[in-house]
């Protein structure tokens, strides 16, 4: 890769917008859901099964279901994507919002 090519590539990736939102993961032979937001979702999933698959998540019910069933019985779902354009300054307040809004409606764990 060329000194340009370089340039260029780390242009683009600055240049790249972020979507925030609203995520949930699901243990399939339990039933149990867990509902969590992050600032950027393309990443999120891959954050999530890396600290799993370590042994090393926050929240103990969530490592405790990944032990039990592993990373087949589990499904990640964007719920819902948040426009950058509508977050402005107040983007925390929002996901936080929307977050609990998901948490009750699915009856689920918020992470």
């Amino acid at each position: 890769m060329t000194e340009e090519e370089k340039r260029a590539a780390i242009a683009a990736y600055r240049e790249q917008k972020v979507e925030s939102g609203i995520y949930a993961l699901s243990c399939l032979p339990s039933g149990q859901r867990w509902v969590g937001s992050a600032l950027n979702l393309a990443t999120i999933r891959n954050r999530l099964w890396f600290t799993l698959r370590l042994g090393h998540d926050q929240h103990p019910g969530l490592q405790h279901a990944w032990n039990a069933h592993g990373e087949d019985g589990f499904d990640f779902e964007i719920l819902e994507r948040l426009k950058a354009d509508d977050l402005g300054a107040g983007r925390d307040r929002r996901l936080k919002e929307r977050l609990l809004q998901w948490t009750e409606q699915l009856q689920a764990t918020r992470i």
